[in-house]
């Protein structure tokens, strides 16, 4: 933690905000006082939920209040080490005669909230809503104010949180933690690789591991392709998980570069767990993924792949291919199939057979070729 830093924290209604920071300021209790004002719930509900989770730092002070002036006015009496506001949008202030949650409400509430953050030294958690677009809700410059930019997501109906960084004044914008979310609250996940491939079936068509790189660590996670004969004018083209835009592409080089026909075809692109892939590295999974549904044949199954794709068909070199490598030969893949600007200098993992492509072409023949 940084003396001063201003810390937003977004994510989607019942994801798990609450039950992040109330655990977070159970040990954050230990280096001194933590404010923790509940402007959403009663004290009653939150202690509940604290007995729930197991909380029991006498240094967790809470306040149930939507005032600002009532919180400053607090955050001064007690001079806490760390401050958390649940939520930005519940608050307001006397000097503004517009309802809580407005544009005007937030922004000055934020403002204020920053400027004793700064002057104090204390470190300040904010939660905010999320809108239906997935972007924290009130004014852009939200976002600007503070120094850290945090997104807890996850599907509701998988046990398993992300929480991801996409702002860092202080460290890396790109880090994740992995949660699992129990009946005792949420517990780290110490290796998320596993956790994605404990359920990927065998032998399938339309199933590829691909090595992402999150931050400083690689997670493999299983893409799912489904190619099949559409009923209607125009194909379907579903994604989840991965970018719409990279998977047309993708189809596109497939039917012009590889002869594949995917133009009557509806395609349905997925990443199992409910993780979200950015890095264009995961282009060779998701080539492979549709190949192997399209043939009906399926990729080996301690195979693995990962590099960029462009619009010639060409394989293209990705950023650190040494943790991906390494990574899946610890978990027990034996078939690495990676850009040929990449073997260069690469160092081969006992048991694992290393086959650089440069094209499409060679891809799809690398990987059915056992």
């Amino acid at each position: 933690m940084v003396p001063g830093s201003f810390a937003l924290i977004g994510g989607d209604p019942g994801i798990g905000k609450s039950t992040l920071l109330l655990q977070a300021t159970e040990r954050l209790a230990t280096s001194g006082d933590v404010l923790y004002v509940t402007a959403e719930e009663s004290a009653r509900q939150v202690k509940l939920r604290g007995e729930r989770l197991g909380v029991a730092a006498s240094g967790v002070l809470l306040l149930a209040e939507t005032s600002l002036e009532a919180i400053l006015e607090r955050v001064r009496e007690s001079r806490p080490a760390f401050l958390v506001i649940d939520s930005i949008q519940t608050i307001f202030t006397a000097a503004l005669e517009s309802a809580p949650g407005s544009v005007g409400q937030v922004r000055e509430c934020a403002n204020r909230l920053m400027q004793i953050a700064k002057v104090e030294g204390i470190p300040t958690f904010l939660v905010g809503h999320v809108t239906k677009d997935g972007a924290i809700a009130g004014p852009r410059m939200l976002e600007h104010m503070v120094d850290t930019v945090l997104y807890f997501e996850g599907d509701p109906g998988h046990p398993y949180r992300i929480l991801r960084s996409v702002k860092n004044r202080f460290g890396s914008s790109n880090e994740i933690g992995v949660f699992e979310m129990r009946e005792t609250g949420l517990s780290e996940v110490s290796n998320p690789s596993e956790l994605f491939l404990a359920e990927r079936p065998v032998g399938v068509p339309g199933s590829a591991v691909v090595p992402s790189i999150e931050g400083s660590r690689t997670i493999l996670v299983e893409l799912q392709a489904l190619v099949s004969g559409s009923s209607f004018g125009t194909p379907r083209r579903t994604t989840m998980g991965v970018d719409h835009n990279r998977v047309a592409l993708l189809v596109a080089v497939l039917e012009k570069k590889v002869g594949l026909s995917l133009l009557a075809q509806d395609i349905f692109v997925n990443v199992a767990g409910g993780v979200r892939l950015n890095e264009p590295a995961v282009d060779l999974g998701v080539l492979a993924a549709l190949a192997s549904s399209h043939t009906g044949r399926p990729i080996p199954e301690r195979t693995i792949l990962f590099g960029e794709v462009g619009l010639a068909g060409e394989v293209r070199a990705v950023s650190r291919p040494e943790l991906r490598v390494r990574e899946a030969a610890r978990l027990g893949f034996d078939r690495c199939l990676l850009p040929m600007g990449n073997m260069k200098n690469l160092d081969r993992p006992p048991g694992m057979e290393l086959i650089g492509v440069r094209s499409a072409e060679e891809v799809l023949d690398g990987v059915f070729a056992v």
